[in-house]
């Protein structure tokens, strides 16, 4: 059996606490300042982990070797086997004409460039985050803003900012899941705490955008539609995480919103259109307007066909090429039905899986829960360590449960079951290195947290008493600003966070979960997110620039949300936490 240690360097809480960070500083550092690859980054910050582990904290070999496997299995299941299948379901969509008929669908919606920011940015790309991600809704909803007439540049700003309100319970909630993993907290628990912080931003989300295509007149003009696309896609996150299915999260409020605005449009249009960059037409010349939009819509696209927009993976690698749409006619309904099958498809499956008699018969013949082979660990106070136990919910599994909608969605589509697996085949092969650097953050993380070194972190930030709500949220920011991803983010800082908040006498749940949620402002600002942002509008080398101009929004949005989680830890609207 192993014990952990909380000072086990020279006796010092300070002097450990500042030996366990050297893993984390070493992974931004080579992340942030030196620019190394995120895979070989997060391998250098595991193999420093380990000997600290060994050499500092006095874990056995044996069990710090089956602490980092147990880290590596986690990554892949269920992490992996999420992400995965929800970018194979993706990737069919896309090797089908259908894709290009959803984009038409949104795209025939408006003609003003102010409202398609929110439908295809902060909507479909709400869409396209909850299965997709890896830079997939930058790219796509940045490729689409251009074709609609936007500059590159504010194409690529806009993509990133909307990009924001929907990472917390991004590819089918990963995140979250993730989150539960490394800190055995109830999953429900975290769903709830971070849809009752994350709907807040998503209000003012929409208000940014119009902004940022327009200025003041485009607040002036259009915020009654922003703040019914905010309003919708706040309370449908915020019904889905607490009620509902914390997987399914993004997919509802994403569908729910796109109903809101084109219900709304239907009764009220913005007094002037704005379309084409710095054309302006009055609402009795929209048709005229229409026309222009189209007509420069199908120049870029032209323009842009030379050099296609590329995705990149969550490592920074090429993904695939996306081409800049055309077509801005209205399809038939039939055809609309047929583009938005996958999802609907997903949130039958996920549905049907909630109902009690088949939850139920998942959970009895679909789930294994074992102790992992190898570890024998106990906490500081002699408890026994929760993360030395796992539970394979192999059938009920999100990842599966996605598995099955991209089944049944490649029936629907009549895609063949050989192209179905050469899909399946080449998405993985695009995110080869994504699964390394998953895999090597999920087993840092299990490294740290099982060896001790997150609980000596825990303690001595502990030290900072009521103050830790106020920091909790920046070391989310930090995480996800420098690793790119509020999954491996709360797998590094979810435990300590944990840890912190019991020895401050504050809510666990509510600084797990703001690490998520708050880390989420950082994603806008990330290395791998601006690249991405950068190719998808054919201007490599953008990064400085985007960083720059999102560099306030990000701060000014983590000050926000701050705010929030401090007054949740206090009585104010501690009736808030669950």
């Amino acid at each position: 059996m192993f014990q952990q240690i909380l000072d086990p360097i020279a006796g010092s809480l300070v002097i450990s606490a500042l030996c366990a960070a050297l893993p984390l500083v070493l992974l931004f550092v080579l992340l942030g300042v030196f620019k190394v690859k995120a895979p070989k980054a997060a391998l250098a910050g595991l193999a420093l982990s380990l000997i600290l582990a060994i050499v500092g904290w006095q874990m056995p070999v044996n069990q710090a070797l089956s602490a980092t496997a147990a880290g590596i299995f986690y990554g892949l299941f269920p992490i992996l086997w999420i992400l995965v299948n929800a970018l194979w379901i993706y990737r069919l969509t896309v090797a089908t004409p259908w894709f290009e008929v959803l984009g038409r669908t949104i795209r025939s919606i408006s003609n003003d460039l102010r409202i398609l920011s929110i439908l295809i940015a902060f909507c479909f790309g709400a869409l396209l985050e909850s299965l997709a991600g890896f830079g997939a809704p930058v790219a796509i909803s940045a490729a689409m803003l251009m074709a609609a007439g936007m500059k590159p540049l504010k194409s690529a700003v806009v993509s990133l900012l909307a990009n924001t309100a929907p990472v917390a319970f991004g590819a089918m909630a990963a995140p979250i899941i993730a989150l539960n993993g490394v800190t055995g907290l109830p999953l429900n628990e975290l769903s709830s705490m971070a849809g009752r912080q994350t709907p807040f931003i998503a209000l003012i989300v929409p208000l940014l955008l119009v902004f940022i295509v327009d200025g003041r007149r485009g607040v002036k003009q259009t915020w009654p539609v922003a703040l019914v696309a905010g309003v919708a896609f706040g309370v449908a996150q915020f019904v889905t995480s607490n009620f509902f299915a914390v997987e399914l999260t993004d997919v509802v409020a994403a569908v729910v919103t796109v109903a809101a605005v084109l219900l709304m449009l239907k009764f009220w249009q913005p007094k002037e259109i704005v379309g084409m960059e710095g054309a302006v037409e009055g609402a009795a010349e929209a048709e005229h307007t229409a026309v222009a939009v189209e007509t420069g819509s199908a120049a870029l696209a032209g323009k842009s066909a030379a050099t296609p927009a590329v995705g990149h993976s969550a490592a920074g690698h090429p993904a695939a090429a996306t081409a800049v749409p055309t077509d801005n006619s209205r399809p038939e309904p039939r055809q609309i039905w047929m583009a938005i099958a996958p999802y609907l498809i997903i949130i039958a499956v996920f549905s049907v899986a909630q109902i009690p008699f088949v939850k139920n018969w998942l959970g009895q013949v679909g789930s294994v829960a074992f102790a992992w082979p190898g570890l024998d660990i106990t906490d500081s106070a002699g408890k026994p360590v929760a993360a030395t136990k796992f539970k394979l919910d192999h059938f009920k599994a999100t990842g599966t449960l996605l598995l099955l909608s991209g089944l049944i969605t490649m029936a629907l589509y009549k895609i063949t079951a050989s192209r179905g697996l050469r899909i399946y085949r080449d998405t993985l092969g695009q995110l080869r290195w994504t699964i390394v650097t998953v895999t090597a953050v999920l087993a840092l993380a299990f490294v740290m947290n099982l060896s001790g070194q997150t609980t000596t972190l825990g303690f001595a930030l502990a030290s900072a008493g009521g103050f830790f709500a106020i920091l909790s949220p920046l070391i989310g920011w930090i995480g996800v600003a420098l690793t790119g991803s509020d999954t491996s983010s709360n797998s590094l800082f979810g435990q300590m966070q944990a840890t912190a908040a019991e020895q401050t006498g504050l809510s666990p749940v509510l600084m797990a979960a703001s690490n998520s949620s708050a880390g989420v402002m950082g994603k806008m600002v990330s290395l791998q997110n601006l690249a991405v942002a950068s190719a998808a509008v054919g201007l490599d080398g953008a990064e400085g620039t985007l960083f720059r101009k999102l560099i306030g929004w990000s701060l000014g949005l983590l000050a926000l949300i701050t705010v929030l989680i401090f007054l949740q830890s206090t009585p104010v609207l501690g009736w808030m936490v669950p």
